[in-house]
């Protein structure tokens, strides 16, 4: 007689382990499709960020050159946080400070520069007291 108790107990916990195993495949099959979905919209996300972030910078670029200087020293601010946010577009932007002000062919003589080319100036020097 024990050993049709100790039989059913066996085959009692062997089911109980086998609906537990299904159960919990069942369950992984539902959320695997909306663990794939998280991670598609993720990819989503920073892909509309990072398309957001370059039209910042362009837009940026072009203002660099605009006759009023509120519009310039907002493009150079701009640069500066998308430099800051974004450490890969970080070289590009500091590339491009450096070669506006070595294109630019700004002489001011004795005069002190305007406050956008000031600006430029001290992001750069930001970054080289950053890498040293």
């Amino acid at each position: 007689m024990d050993i049709w108790v100790a039989l059913s107990e066996l085959l009692r916990n062997l089911a109980l382990g086998g609906a537990a195993l299904v159960g919990s495949l069942l369950a992984w099959r539902q959320l695997s499709p909306a663990s794939s979905q998280a991670r598609a919209a993720n990819t989503q996300a920073a892909l509309a960020r990072r398309s957001h972030v370059t039209e910042l910078f362009v837009r940026a670029v072009g203002q660099l050159r605009d006759p009023n200087l509120e519009v310039r020293l907002s493009a150079v601010y701009v640069l500066r946080e998308v430099a800051k946010d974004f450490p890969d577009l970080s070289d590009p932007v500091f590339e491009l400070l450096q070669a506006y002000l070595r294109e630019g062919g700004f002489a001011y003589g004795d005069d002190e520069p305007p406050v956008d080319i000031r600006e430029i100036i001290r992001t750069l020097q930001a970054r080289i007291g950053e890498a040293a």
